[in-house]
């Protein structure tokens, strides 16, 4: 038995209804913070630089970024307002190998002469202290952490031929 067009149409709203509930469900369990997140930084210590590989931000009279991040005041925020939670079970956390290679965090706290060496785990949202603590990082939080890069292409031997030869 086919359906008339009425009941296709009556199956599409309902579909559509459903998927929008289910987003806004899903968008609303994923924008909280867990009640166990807290600050990293604080006013009293707060975040003076970071370096990340060849990238850093540091904190002047405003945020400065590497010259190759675009999106510098959005990363220097995220980074200065990021909330932790602390890893209660240690044990699992690498079980599969899945773990991707950590990258190593050299941190600056105002006031502080000496760095603290972290490393983050991105794709698992993990950042591993100085002291061996571990800490999970919150899925709403962490796309902001990874900085938008300008992507610089090389000069060919083609190309730069050809402005020798003009």
């Amino acid at each position: 038995m086919a359906l008339s067009r009425k009941n296709w149409n009556n199956i599409i709203i309902f579909s559509s209804l459903m998927m929008i509930a289910i987003l806004t469900l899903l968008n609303d369990k994923t924008i909280e913070l867990p009640s166990d997140a807290h600050p990293l930084f604080d006013e009293q210590s707060p975040l003076a630089q970071l370096q990340i590989n060849e990238l850093w931000l540091s904190k002047g009279s405003q945020w400065q970024c590497h010259e190759s991040v675009l999106n510098c005041q959005v990363w220097a925020n995220a980074w200065s307002q990021i909330q932790l939670s602390p890893v209660a079970d240690q044990q699992v956390l690498f079980e599969h190998d899945n773990a991707d290679k950590p990258l190593e965090l050299m941190i600056l706290i105002a006031d502080n002469s000496q760095a603290q060496t972290w490393y983050w785990y991105q794709h698992q949202g993990l950042l591993k202290s100085s002291a061996n603590n571990w800490y999970l990082i919150p899925p709403s939080l962490r796309e902001a952490l990874n900085p938008i890069i300008k992507i610089s292409a090389p000069v060919s031997e083609a190309a730069s031929g050809m402005n020798k030869e003009s």
